[in-house]
């Protein structure tokens, strides 16, 4: 690590090594090199006068980037690709007059970061879908234990711990639906030319357009993609960054909401994340045990968030068929998207896998709240022991604002059930009012929905992708 500049917090505190790989240097530059032999290949296969001796020697160096002469290079030239045109002719001298033959820079640079985020979309699927096990695993283990629901923040009919849960599953289920429609729509740029027009590869070929048309869909295949985007200028549209990193912003917003839902229940001791023994909350108060995780997740996810606003104004302030104020942006605000929603949802896998549940503490707050939730139930009951509805509503009413006064000016508990018993007009004693707090009659579908949704949407989703599960997060800090 270097300890004398700058270094990405991304790389040295959050994102995998797989990720940073991905984006790394090496995977860049030895891209180029595939996408330049993939070229050479299908032009002597369409008839240019290439030699299999010239494509072997280009194959033979790969991947053993020359650095030293391309960095020399482009220190005179200002140009990167030209200086790793030159460093491989130096490797590759019988080769070298037939690299990048009636190619431009973008055919390099953007069909590499067509394949950058297509190789970076699938590991962030792989964990996506790792989150999405350990939150069904989750969800069905706490479908049955209510807990109390909150509207406004504000205690609510009372829902189970599972069935919240599957809220945080269905968003990251849509995520996934999200990234998979994307990502299978993703195209190369091929080899389109200055302008999009492919008129120096109309030239090389003589004006052959049979074999010009056969050009974009045989690199395609060289290169793993069903094809290329059918028209374009000198780059693909930059609303296909947008749309990439839209998906990320989606995982992230997620992730955000559902990393804020643990933060405040671990404040009510209700549900915590992991806390590992020799961990410490704070540097003052040794007792805390701050949900450190859950808060890094909600900061990088706002990150992720706000740098898709990037590519989205990039696209929309492209000029006609080129301008290169996307290049230095994108190079920028692509890979630190991807490192960033690497890292939160190795973070998410973490905290969901180690997720502790207090039910002591639930079935505490719930009741204490659950006597006013009770009280339809109480009223119908009353009826039928000869109450009139509109009257007992009325005394219902008056009994709870007792009640609440004084929980919040006395700091007694909840009164209201022996409220009701003292009072003549509802003919219900404690026993009878205390069996209808059962909080399990309060919860409705909530355990049902669940096994629904798992077994309906969200199994057959991970029975058809089983080979990427079974991932564990280490995280770094």
């Amino acid at each position: 690590m270097s300890t004398d500049r700058y270094t990405s917090p991304l790389s040295e505190r959050y994102a995998s090594r797989e990720m940073q790989f991905i984006f790394s240097q090496d995977m860049k530059f030895q891209t180029w090199r595939r996408l330049w032999i993939a070229l050479a290949e299908t032009e002597k296969e369409l008839g240019l006068p290439i030699t299999q001796e010239q494509i072997d020697e280009l194959k033979s160096h790969a991947t053993d980037i020359n650095y030293d002469v391309a960095k020399a290079r482009e220190k005179e030239v200002r140009h990167d690709v030209m200086s790793h045109v030159y460093a491989y002719g130096v490797q590759c001298p019988k080769a070298k007059g037939i690299i990048h033959l009636g190619a431009t820079s973008c055919y390099v640079g953007d069909n590499t970061d067509i394949i950058i985020m297509a190789k970076a979309l699938e590991l962030v699927r792989k964990k996506l879908l790792n989150v999405i096990r350990e939150l069904a695993d989750f969800a069905d283990k706490q479908k049955d234990l209510p807990t109390l629901a909150f509207t406004h923040f504000q205690p609510a009919q009372p829902t189970t711990v599972g069935k919240r849960a599957s809220l945080w599953l269905q968003e990251f289920y849509m995520d996934l639906c999200d990234l998979d429609y994307v990502k299978d729509s993703l195209r190369l740029l091929g080899s389109k030319g200055t302008t999009g027009t492919q008129a120096s590869f109309l030239e090389l070929f003589a004006g052959d357009q049979e074999k010009v048309d056969r050009l974009d869909p045989m690199i395609a295949e060289k290169l793993g993609f069903p094809g290329c985007y059918p028209v374009s200028g000198q780059t693909y549209s930059r609303k296909v960054d947008t749309r990439v990193m839209n998906v990320l912003a989606g995982i992230a917003a997620s992730a955000h909401k559902m990393s804020n839902d643990i933060r405040l229940l671990q404040h009510l001791k209700e549900v915590e994340e992991p806390f590992e023994k020799n961990q410490i909350g704070s540097s003052a108060m040794a007792y805390k045990r701050n949900p450190m995780r859950s808060e890094r997740i909600a900061s990088l996810s706002r990150y992720v968030m706000v740098d898709a606003l990037n590519p989205a104004i990039t696209s929309a302030s492209q000029w006609f068929e080129r301008t290169l104020d996307d290049s230095a942006n994108k190079r920028i605000s692509i890979a630190e998207g991807f490192l960033a929603i690497d890292g939160i949802l190795d973070l998410c896998m973490n905290v969901v896998d180690g997720l502790v549940v207090y039910p002591k503490v639930i079935e505490k707050r719930l009741r204490s709240e659950l006597p006013f939730m009770a009280t339809e139930n109480i009223m119908m009951d009353a009826v039928k022991a000869g109450g009139d509805r509109q009257e007992l509503h009325e005394r219902i009413r008056e009994l709870s604002m007792e009640a609440g006064r004084r929980v919040k000016e006395e700091g007694a508990d909840n009164q209201l059930m022996a409220l009701i018993a003292q009072d003549e007009m509802f003919h219900l004693d404690e026993a009878a009012l205390e069996a209808s707090l059962e909080p399990s009659k309060y919860v409705g579908c909530s355990a049902h929905q669940v096994e629904r949704f798992l077994n309906d949407v969200i199994r057959p989703v991970l029975k058809e992708n089983e080979a990427d599960l079974g991932m564990k997060a280490e995280i770094n800090v």
